[in-house]
């Protein structure tokens, strides 16, 4: 199972409490299934209006369970951002 590292960034980040960490998981799917139980307490409530980069390319409307995830690589979980 690749090691991914996720990070966090603005309301999800202040949700985990941390702004990345590490974990091990197939797909995208798999990482958020993972940090909705590391995190059971205001995080998944924001991850349904998040979008994700998976080693910097969107993964758009792709169902997460085919967005597959590579040994060193990063997910980016990316809260709506206000402003310009």
């Amino acid at each position: 199972m690749p090691k991914v590292t996720v990070r966090y960034w603005a309301a999800a980040k202040a949700a985990a409490g941390t702004a990345e960490e590490p974990l091990e998981a197939d797909t995208l799917a798999d990482a958020l299934a993972a940090v909705r139980e590391r995190h059971p307490g205001e995080l998944p409530r924001v991850l349904k209006r998040c979008s994700f980069l998976i080693d910097g390319a969107p993964a758009g409307t792709r169902p997460h369970e085919t967005v597959r995830l590579a040994e060193g690589g990063t997910v980016e979980v990316l809260p709506p951002f206000a402003g310009g």
